[in-house]
Formats: C-alpha cells, sequence, structure tokens
C-alpha cells in the first residue's frame, strides 16, 4: 500500500463510510466537559449529519478504520475483489484526528467502522484501542459508535461495549438465504449470536447499576443494525418480518436501512438498477408504525401488495393500512381509545396525545382537530368529532384519490 498522508486517508475512508447510515446519537447518556473535566460532550447542536427521532442533527465524524478486507461480498464496495484505492488509519491516528476535529468544533462525536484486515479480532482489537484511547487516555466525554465484528472474541465485543455510548452489529441482508448467496463467508447465526450476548451484557449491566451506583456503564444507548435494501430477492413483507423479529429478539434501539446502490465491477449476481429511494423510506415509515404506534409486524405486513409482497411508493403505509381495513373508520376523537386514534392517517403521536389531553375539558370539533395536523383533508373521512361525521366518506371507491398526496412536477429553477 503506498504511504499516504493524513488527509488523503481522510478523502479515502470517510467516502468509504457513506455507505452505513447507522450513525444516529439518540438515547445515549449526557455527559459533558462542564468545570473544565475531560473533553467533549454528547450535548448539543450539530463531516456527518445524522438525525435523531427528537430532530437533533449530530455531526460525527464517520470514518473506517480501513477499507481494505479479507472478505469478498458481493454488494460491498470495499470487498477484497474490489478494485479500489485502500488505505488504513493506525488506532493513534483516529484518536488524534478525532480530538482535532472535535476542538474546532467541527464534531460531537465519532463513528468508527472498518473493512477485516488480518483476523476479526485484530480488527476489532483496533476498533477498541481508539475508543479506550480517547475514554482514558484523553478524557473524551463526546458520543462514541463502534461497529463491532461478530466474528471477534466475545471479549473484545464487551470491551467495545465498555467505552462505546452504542454497539451495532450489521445483519447485511433481510434474509439467510440471501446472506449465503452474496456474504458466503458470513454466518447468520453468528451474527445473532454477537447480537444475544451484546444484549445480555447490556441487561445485565443495567441490572447491576440499579443495585450499584458505582456499577460501569455499559453501550447507554443500546444497539443497532442495517439491512441493505435491493440487494437480494427479499420483499418488504420480509424485511418489515425481520425487523420485528431482531426488536423483539435483541432490544434494538434501531433497524437501519440502506437501500442498494450499483457498484464500479459489480457481481454479475447483483441487479443492474438501484430500488427506489421512496422503498427505503417507506421502510422507515413502517419502522415507526411498529416503534412508535403500536402497530403489530402482521398489521404492517397487511399493508403491502398481496400479489408483491411490497409496500405501496405512493402513499405512506399507515394510510396503506387504513383503506384496507375501512371497518376501522370511522374513529370517534372523543371517545375512541389512543390505539384506534393512533391508526388515524394524519394524526401523528403528538396529535393523539393532545387530543387525550383536550377531551378531558371539552368536545372537540373538526377544526379544533384540524390545528393539530398538516392536512385536515386527509383525516376527515376518518374520524367523527364533534359537529362533524363523515356520512359515507370512508365507503367511497375514490377514497384513495382525494386523500393521496398530489404529486407535483418541481421546477428546476424554482427559487
Amino acid at each position: 500500500m503506498a504511504q499516504l498522508d493524513v488527509r488523503e486517508k481522510l478523502e479515502i475512508l470517510a467516502d468509504a463510510a457513506k455507505y452505513d447510515a447507522s450513525c444516529a446519537s439518540s438515547g445515549t447518556t449526557k455527559r459533558n466537559s462542564a468545570g473544565g473535566k475531560g473533553i467533549g460532550s454528547t450535548e448539543g447542536m450539530g463531516i456527518c449529519h445524522a438525525y435523531a427521532p427528537d430532530g437533533r442533527c449530530i455531526s460525527l465524524l464517520k470514518i473506517l478504520l480501513t477499507n481494505s478486507c479479507i472478505f469478498d461480498c458481493h454488494y460491498c464496495i470495499n470487498r477484497k475483489s474490489s478494485n479500489v484505492r485502500r488505505a488504513r488509519f493506525t488506532a493513534q491516528e483516529v484518536v488524534a484526528l478525532t480530538l482535532s476535529f472535535y476542538k474546532r468544533n467541527y464534531i460531537e462525536g465519532l463513528f468508527l467502522s472498518s473493512g477485516i484486515i488480518r483476523s476479526p479480532d485484530y480488527t476489532m482489537e483496533q476498533i477498541v484501542e481508539v475508543a479506550r484511547s480517547l475514554r482514558e487516555d484523553h478524557q473524551f466525554r463526546g458520543y462514541i459508535h463502534l461497529k463491532t465484528i461478530p466474528d471477534a472474541d466475545p471479549e473484545l465485543a464487551r470491551l467495545a461495549g465498555t467505552h462505546a455510548d452504542r454497539v451495532s452489529i450489521n445483519v447485511e441482508l433481510p434474509t439467510v438465504p440471501g446472506l449465503q448467496r452474496l456474504a458466503p463467508e458470513k454466518s447468520a447465526t453468528r451474527i445473532e449470536g454477537a447480537m444475544g450476548a451484546m444484549k445480555s451484557a447490556i441487561i445485565d449491566t443495567a441490572d447491576a447499576r440499579k443495585r450499584y451506583r458505582s456499577a460501569p456503564r455499559f453501550a447507554p444507548a443500546g444497539q443497532s443494525t442495517q439491512m441493505i435494501v435491493g440487494a437480494d430477492a427479499a420483499t418488504d413483507r420480509d424485511i418489515v418480518g425481520r425487523a420485528a423479529t431482531l426488536y423483539d429478539r435483541y432490544s434494538l434501539r434501531r433497524v437501519y436501512y440502506s437501500a442498494f446502490s450499483p457498484i464500479p465491477e459489480a457481481s454479475a449476481v447483483l441487479p443492474l438498477q438501484r430500488p427506489p429511494m421512496m422503498r427505503e423510506h417507506r421502510l422507515y415509515q413502517s419502522d415507526w408504525l411498529m416503534r412508535f404506534y403500536d402497530y403489530s409486524p402482521v398489521e404492517v405486513a397487511a399493508a403491502v401488495d398481496p400479489g408483491t409482497g411490497m409496500l405501496p411508493l405512493d402513499i405512506d403505509p399507515k394510510l396503506a393500512w387504513a383503506l384496507k381495513f375501512r371497518d376501522r373508520f370511522p374513529v370517534d376523537v372523543n371517545r375512541a381509545p389512543r390505539e384506534d386514534l393512533l391508526r388515524v392517517p394524519g394524526l401523528g403521536v403528538k396529535a393523539v396525545n393532545a387530543i387525550l389531553s383536550a377531551r378531558r375539558w371539552r368536545r372537540l370539533a373538526l377544526d379544533d382537530v384540524a390545528r393539530l395536523t398538516v392536512s385536515v383533508a386527509k383525516i376527515r373521512p376518518f374520524i367523527v368529532a364533534d359537529g362533524w361525521r363523515p356520512v359515507a366518506l370512508i365507503d367511497r371507491a375514490d377514497l384513495k384519490t382525494m386523500v393521496a398526496p398530489k404529486q407535483e412536477q418541481l421546477e428546476l429553477f424554482a427559487p
């Protein structure tokens, strides 16, 4: 490998890290360097910009330790057989970059992943050393997210959790056959085994902290994973079911979806075109239905097209579900339980909470509900309010046309 300076390495390895979507920093404990103690914090407003579920923008130094790899996964730009320019940081270089960027107020934390070099254990040792040095040698109190390697020694994964706010282990693809076909050197059993061990460690440490205040923290922001969408034949129904299983079995904080992107000199087993970006968006919306709207995986899966197994691209999954199950509507905003209100298209969690609070004191009319949403036209057919009943709106054959967002052609030179 040719000798590169740190700037050249950063250009290569920051670009190579762009395919990893899982870098939100929500959920960790609050730490700061107020009072002159340590360096950095996990707070404040945010070169990678990630958005937490609460809307905060977080700036992270998002890089790979190296883009060299001993594996040859078909979908990966950094696979062994790929003809890309290679680079590698030392652990000390990553530490120095993180501290330098932080002191210049460029970033609020570090997101570190890596290709596999020499062996999984060796690579994981280098990743852990970066986090250890930042925490122990430099008292860095900013956010750290580490990608762990399923094949590495479990003790190394445990060490990663003691220094990182969040750890993640990628399942890579939604189905086991897809993984076997496109990444034959990786094992779904080993990946899930590592996720299970991480879950146990997080639970054990949380339990210890309830009894002993001095017990060390362990990955306080939990663990997450990522799967590639569109590289194999998995349908949206398959992906929703897989995500639900991962949430339930391993108590994940997030499942991230990354639309497959064709890569140079791609393998013949890969599709020639990437899936629509809207497909990735609809999967994130379905994910939120399960996490925040109390939908069961079966309910979300019911929104897909029965023939293709895919979520509709022209309307969101919540509206698609409501149009399929019209017998559940209209819902009385003055009497319906929370779970029924959450299923009304156009009503978000905050709006539902506001309705439940306001109706304790008075009956709500359609105008009251309209103040809580962007488009009352989308809601009208699905609710009953004081002085408003949709009559036969919910049964109209053209209801989808009435409530679906209008498609507009963007102007190239619009201000």
